[in-house]
């Protein structure tokens, strides 16, 4: 863990290391017993950067893996009340009940946006200075494996505790428009969230602090640290 100096604040960057494995599974729900047999740790997204506002910290973690054709990636969440309204990619997932995953090269602020409802709905997209902003054409994610524990029927509201997961084989084409360099010894910036825009109790919870007044996942400069090992 490192402090990183920006503008006249010090922000929190954290740092992790993503094992390897040998190729992406053929299936997403495989992707939960690969890591498991990596004893691939779990890692918490558990920072409020807004407790005034949104202090509700549903339980949330994940854990992910690479190698040159991609990665993978396996959360596990615990909320009060899930919601899974939006059934077609690219829609606004990010009011579900969902997990995101931004990742860039370490030399770069332009970053991909990877947000995944609770039955697997898409919304990736890609942002930065040299490339503006755009979302990925359906061909792209239909290329994106994935699994979840709930299904992949979009539902309503359901107003009850509920525990469930996610898994992504997520290939290196779907990177294709700014390649993210998957390399051993490689280092990425990324962070993690958990949100829900839309359900009785909003939050905005992050695995890397961020350091904005309000709620804004799309800050390059808070990303933590991956070390690709």
């Amino acid at each position: 863990m490192q402090l990183k100096q920006l503008n006249k604040e010090y922000i929190m960057i954290k740092s992790i290391s993503v094992s390897r494995i040998t190729a992406l599974p053929h299936e997403a729900a495989e992707v939960p017993q690969v890591l498991d047999a990596m004893a691939a740790p779990f890692e918490p997204v558990a920072t409020v950067n807004w407790p005034g506002e949104y202090p509700y910290c549903p339980e949330a973690a994940v854990r992910m893996a690479w190698c040159p054709e991609g990665i993978v990636l396996h959360y596990r969440v615990n909320e009060q009340s899930v919601r899974a309204v939006y059934g077609e990619d690219n829609g606004q997932v990010w009011t579900d009940s969902c997990m995101e995953c931004f990742i860039r090269n370490a030399d770069s602020n332009t970053y991909y946006n990877i947000e995944c409802n609770c039955v697997g709905t898409l919304l990736i997209g890609l942002r930065g200075d040299d490339c503006g902003r755009c979302h990925m054409e359906p061909e792209v994610m239909a290329g994106v494996k994935r699994w979840a524990s709930l299904g992949r029927e979009p539902f309503g509201e359901r107003l009850e505790p509920t525990a469930w997961e996610l898994a992504l084989v997520i290939p290196a084409t779907v990177f294709s428009k700014y390649p993210i360099r998957l390399e051993e010894g490689g280092k990425l910036r990324a962070n993690f969230y958990k949100c829900g825009d839309n359900l009785p109790v909003p939050h905005f919870v992050s695995w890397n602090p961020i350091t904005t007044e309000k709620p804004n996942f799309h800050r390059p400069e808070c990303f933590g640290e991956l070390v690709l090992e």
